[in-house]
């Protein structure tokens, strides 16, 4: 068991102890532990997530943005969630937790991280908003891939990632199913040893023991979200 984390009763779940704790291990090496602070603008990254939204609206009430690019398009995973596309989606969850229209910029084109930067870079440019702090909103498990691509390709800014805070288990409790999640976690974290030789982000260091139980959950089958080779 890793201290401070509950692992539930075995009859609630559909994992091992050892694959449970293997799978925090992960989660937690996900999230960069900043310190939230005032940006120049903020970036809400499309996903399956509507927490990204409810984060930012949070965030903006907190008086830590000024503007948000709400940023994505529609991909085989969100299409049926969000049938408008994810960025359309979390403008109005934001909208209605009372974020003004006029605080919210839109980025409806994106298919993958890169481009959630790339073009929100470019929306924030059009509208003269000038840039030299942004606060990248993400699900929680994403926020060092989202920084380790923003790194490389806006690297003159500084970063600071945010994501709703969740306890492991209770964001598997949100989306109800732990091998899902598992597997999610696994494919982020492919992303971030891959991606850097592909010239898509920055190099992070990957700890021998998150290396070793992301070898272990690899071994057991948790690859629904891996990238082709």
């Amino acid at each position: 068991m890793i201290e401070g984390v509950p692992v539930p009763d075995r009859a609630e779940r559909t994992i091992t102890d050892e694959q449970w704790n293997d799978a925090v291990l992960i989660w937690r090496y996900h999230q960069m532990g900043h310190e939230v602070r005032r940006c120049s603008a903020a970036i809400g990254l499309g996903s399956h997530d509507l927490g990204v939204a409810t984060t930012s609206a949070d965030l903006y009430s907190a008086g830590l943005f000024p503007f948000i690019v709400f940023s994505g398009g529609n991909s085989p995973t969100t299409a049926a969630r969000f049938p408008r596309g994810e960025a359309v989606h979390y403008r109005e969850h934001a909208l209605d937790l009372g974020v003004p229209d006029e605080a919210i910029l839109l980025e409806t084109r994106a298919g993958n991280t890169g481009q959630n930067i790339t073009l929100s870079r470019d929306v924030l440019c059009e509208a003269g908003v000038e840039v030299e702090s942004l606060l990248l909103i993400s699900k929680p498990y994403m926020e060092r891939r989202s920084y380790a691509t923003c790194r490389k390709l806006w690297p003159e800014v500084e970063v600071v990632c945010a994501s709703e805070p969740l306890e492991f288990d209770d964001y598997i409790k949100s989306i109800g199913d732990e091998k899902l999640v598992v597997d999610m976690l696994v494919g982020d974290l492919q992303r971030v040893i891959e991606y850097p030789a592909l010239g898509f982000a920055v190099e992070q260091d990957v700890p021998g023991d998150v290396h070793d139980a992301y070898e272990r959950l690899l071994g057991a089958g948790f690859d629904s979200r891996l990238i082709s080779s």
